[in-house]
């Protein structure tokens, strides 16, 4: 994956964050593995996508329906890889440390 495709990726993943009030790209930590192998319905021929949002908190069920559709419409449009392809998985965190120190 070429680099500027990574930064579109990674820039319009912060900006997607950030439609949920109070939560900042600012915080936002992003990883992306390329080479991963999926195979998405016992089929590895084709792209598939998964991604893991983790949240310090808990976020309205509105919220996540958001998220999805965003993150998934983003992924295609970046990576085309089809929204029927793509999990989107979320993990609220009760305890999140940070430059040696808890929040």
């Amino acid at each position: 994956m070429e680099e500027a495709s990574k930064e579109a990726l990674y820039q319009e993943l912060g900006r997607i964050i950030e439609l949920i009030p109070g939560k900042s790209a600012g915080w936002v930590m992003t990883g992306l593995d390329a080479e991963a192998d999926l195979c998405f319905a016992q089929d590895s021929s084709q792209p598939a996508a998964m991604v893991l949002l983790k949240s310090m908190g808990g976020l309205e069920s509105r919220q996540y329906d958001l998220l999805t559709e965003e993150l998934c419409a983003a992924v295609h449009r970046l990576l085309d890889i089809p929204p029927d392809r793509i999990y989107v998985t979320y993990e609220s965190i009760a305890h999140w440390g940070w430059n040696g120190k808890n929040f």
